[in-house]
């Protein structure tokens, strides 16, 4: 590694609509996690952790969020004049169409930054997603890429057991007894195996470059495909033709993680991911491994007398008088006495008036939930995406939200 240049890209993604009132006013990277963290912050220890400081943050979608969230990489000691934290934003007027503008996909996004990628000139590109929870030390992806003089090599994991998760969401991978990966199925209908890519890439970076614009000319030469007037160049996602075509080549080799790995993409899996922190089976944090980020400072945790405290995780500036049962709580939530959480995810400074019950649900940050609020119950379906109840940020509940609600935020309801 101190011999090798390293660049590290997080594709900070889209909208995030899988998320729904989630992400209507910010980054899904920007979503918290555990309470006191951001998913962002996931990748970006584990790239400082693993001896990576120079990092390309794109941004897609709601930058202000995610630039207030990271501060120029100084929780990451990434704010450095070589090297560092740099934020790519969407540019309007600055090249050609492909050049310009929202990208239409991960993989049209490298493309789009392929310039930049020969005048930065690095020994190899490693490719991330900012949305999934995990721990890795990239410097042992290196050693398999280098091993096997890869021109690709996948960080892999195996879905099977993992409660709620269907390999039928991600790219399926089946490797040979070497470790080569000789079929990549993007989101199958029917899946070969349970063995899936995690969205961490390891790239030589001039096959790369030399694979996208070959797709590129292939894409314009068809009479529907390519450039289309928005500056869609046809490559979509990863899955769509990037990963094929080097599959295709025979030089892309598997990293297996056997830790804990989630894709937060979906409001089950988010909720289930925080169970999994409170249950230990999420093996995310070591002493020697830290997760840094950036939080404001607040006071600590009150807990009055009378207060029912069950396996949950309490985070800086939260008060509880009621009842808090296998829960996270955000920084500066207030739980009164009378009030019930239970299996639920509330983001900082929301209120639980005495009286109001939260079962099975995510509540997003500053809201009020008002004597006579139900939100959720035990009957909620934890496997189901869509059976999550959702309160957006800054809305007030005072009557009862069923399995499946989604209140936007700002709501009364």
């Amino acid at each position: 590694m101190e011999t090798t240049k390293i660049l590290a890209i997080i594709q900070a993604g889209g909208a995030g609509g899988r998320m729904d009132v989630l992400t209507l006013e910010r980054a899904k990277p920007a979503l918290p996690f555990g309470g006191s963290y951001q998913l962002l912050d996931f990748p970006l220890s584990n790239l400082v952790n693993s001896g990576v400081d120079d990092v390309w943050l794109s941004v897609q979608y709601q930058a202000a969020a995610l630039q207030e969230q990271v501060r120029n990489g100084r929780p990451w000691d990434l704010d450095r004049t070589g090297g560092g934290l740099r934020l790519l934003i969407p540019q309007q007027g600055t090249g050609s169409m492909d050049e310009e503008g929202f990208a239409h996909g991960n993989a049209d996004e490298l493309f789009r930054l392929r310039d930049d990628l020969r005048r930065a000139d690095p020994d190899l590109v490693l490719v991330m997603s900012a949305d999934h929870v995990y721990r890795l030390d990239y410097r042992d992806v290196v050693d398999t890429h280098r091993a096997k003089d890869a021109e690709v090599t996948i960080v892999v994991t195996d879905l099977e057991g993992v409660y709620g998760e269907d390999p039928a969401d991600h790219g399926v991978v089946e490797t040979n007894r070497l470790g080569r990966v000789t079929s990549f199925a993007y989101k199958p209908d029917r899946p070969a195996t349970s063995m899936v890519a995690t969205e961490v890439f390891l790239y030589r970076p001039d096959v790369l470059v030399e694979v996208l614009e070959e797709l590129h000319r292939e894409q314009s030469d068809e009479p529907d495909e390519g450039d289309d007037g928005t500056g869609d160049t046809g490559l979509g996602d990863f899955g769509d033709l990037l990963l094929p075509r080097f599959v295709d080549r025979g030089k892309v080799y598997a990293h297996r993680l056997d830790g804990y790995w989630r894709d937060l993409g979906q409001p089950h899996h988010y909720l289930n991911a925080h169970l999994e922190l409170i249950d230990r089976r999420a093996d995310l944090f070591a002493a020697d491994w830290p997760i840094r980020t950036m939080q404001p400072q607040r006071e600590p945790t009150y807990v009055e007398t009378g207060a029912r405290l069950e396996d949950s995780l309490l985070s800086s500036g939260s008060r509880v008088a009621g009842t808090v049962i296998r829960s996270v709580v955000g920084p500066g939530v207030v739980v009164e006495e009378g009030a019930e959480v239970v299996e639920s995810v509330l983001f900082g400074d929301t209120v639980v008036r005495s009286g109001a019950r939260v079962t099975r649900a995510i509540v997003d940050r500053g809201c009020e939930l008002q004597d006579g609020a139900v939100v959720g119950s035990a009957d909620v379906h934890l496997d189901d995406a869509d059976a999550i109840p959702i309160v957006g940020q800054d809305s007030t509940v005072g009557s009862e939200l069923p399995a499946g609600a989604r209140l936007p935020p700002g709501t009364t309801a």
